[in-house]
């Protein structure tokens, strides 16, 4: 009774807020990611780094994410969604304020590990708290939406370091990456906590409170709750235990490396291109793109491509959309590092842009929906953690790579290989689940 009161509320203020405050977490923390691509240039030059130690800078906040995700993602499911995504928030705020007080370069590594510990916990509690609120038939729409909000971030991050970091140095970046830490009160006002979630612990009488506060904010006629639970919802209580060797039980092991393999390369691809994005393209002395504006074109054309896959995860479904927008980033990808010209270089840098973060929103829609609530954190955590191993090697090996010699068109080959592998994978292995509820598509 209480999941299908849920299920048939009318989508109005209350879904719109929670997409607001959630995807304010989304922009911060693009924000942040965003805001390291474009001081590293600036940073490298200032305090004489070599690649390979400025790949280190972007990887090693890529290890703090995938312990962050990991972590995050587990205790979610023991003590609650809203108090690990607000935990989450604090850290990775706090950490990036620190980091304008580097005084060293080791000093920014531990600071940069600490930012993606928070930033990596965040972004799977997000989508999983969001996934367990949005209607069936919207919630691949919605969850979309959330994953656009990461490239108003980087907007946000590109208007910076073209208005801010010229004018007031490098550290004005991490300043303003401070500001995260007062929307945890945000959180704590208009976020509730999952209902699918306290039904996993037993707690029905707070989620039945909050299917009667929202009803009401909705303007729905409330009714008494029955005292008896369907059988959906007594099948949310304790039904798995939440331990990792659960991910690779019969039930899950295929859906499982499905998401790893996906995850890792889409990880590996994105932040082995766009960490290394603004150096490598001034590197390769383009007059149009030797300054910041090259790469808020780029990032306006994420917005339109999460819009596609917002509607089309609905239409087509989720697997079909993952894979075919994976598949031509790999395409973009390939041609975008043999361009010779600045009108090649940056139509495929677009399309590049449209389709990879296009792809990125499915896959934030399509991970929760692959396991039942008492081990969604967890199994989405472990999926985005996994995932960012690659991102770990992806901008060391870059920058090992340009070091030796190696063309930036060897480079592009690798990561368009990359997409086309793991967007076989998704295709051969995953499990469609446009317009089910989460309690069907997770069995």
């Amino acid at each position: 009774m209480i999941l299908e009161r849920l299920e048939k509320l009318p989508v109005g203020s209350f879904q719109y807020k929670l997409l607001a405050v959630t995807g304010l977490g989304w922009l911060f923390d693009a924000m942040d990611t965003g805001l390291i691509s474009f001081v590293l240039p600036i940073l490298s030059k200032e305090w004489g780094l070599t690649p390979a130690q400025a790949g280190w800078i972007g990887s090693v906040g890529l290890i703090g994410m995938a312990l962050g995700a990991v972590l995050a993602g587990s205790i979610a499911d023991r003590v609650g969604r809203k108090t690990v995504f607000s935990a989450t928030v604090i850290i990775y705020s706090v950490a990036t304020g620190l980091c304008a007080l580097s005084w060293s370069y080791e000093s920014l590594l531990v600071f940069r590990f600490f930012v993606g510990f928070g930033l990596g916990g965040e972004l799977p509690v997000a989508a999983t708290l969001m996934s367990e609120f949005s209607p069936t038939h919207l919630r691949g729409r919605f969850i979309v939406l959330l994953e656009s909000f990461w490239g108003l971030g980087w907007l946000v991050a590109a208007l910076i370091a073209y208005v801010l970091i010229p004018r007031f140095g490098w550290q004005i970046a991490f300043i303003i990456g401070t500001v995260p830490a007062l929307y945890v009160f945000l959180i704590r006002l208009h976020m509730p906590e999952s209902i699918r979630y306290l039904l996993s612990k037993n707690r029905i009488a707070e989620a039945k409170q909050i299917i009667l506060d929202i009803e009401k904010k909705l303007g729905v006629e409330s009714e008494p709750f029955k005292s008896e639970l369907s059988i959906e919802e007594k099948s949310q209580i304790l039904a798995v235990e939440p331990k990792p060797s659960i991910l690779f039980s019969r039930a899950f092991r295929v859906r499982t490396s499905m998401l790893w393999i996906a995850w890792f390369g889409i990880v590996f691809s994105y932040y082995g291109i766009f960490m290394w994005l603004p150096s490598i393209v001034f590197a390769q002395g383009f007059e149009v793109v030797k300054s910041f504006e090259y790469v808020l074109i780029m990032t306006i054309a994420q917005l339109p491509g999460y819009f596609a896959a917002a509607y089309l995860v609905e239409v087509i479904g989720r697997k079909y959309t993952l894979s075919s927008f994976l598949l031509l980033s790999g395409v973009c990808a390939y041609f975008f590092g043999s361009a010779e010209s600045v009108e090649t270089l940056l139509a495929w840098g677009v399309g590049m842009s449209f389709f990879n973060l296009g792809a990125w929103g499915v896959i934030y829609t399509y991970t929760p929906e692959q396991y039942p609530t008492s081990i969604r954190g967890l199994g989405s955590g472990w999926a985005a953690g996994f995932g960012r191993i690659g991102g770990m090697i992806a901008p060391v090996l870059a920058g090992t790579l340009i070091a030796s010699g190696a063309g930036v068109d060897h480079i592009f080959a690798m990561f368009a290989s990359v997409f086309v592998v793991i967007s076989v994978v998704v295709i051969s292995m995953g499990v469609e689940s446009k317009q089910k509820s989460l309690e069907e598509v997770s069995v």
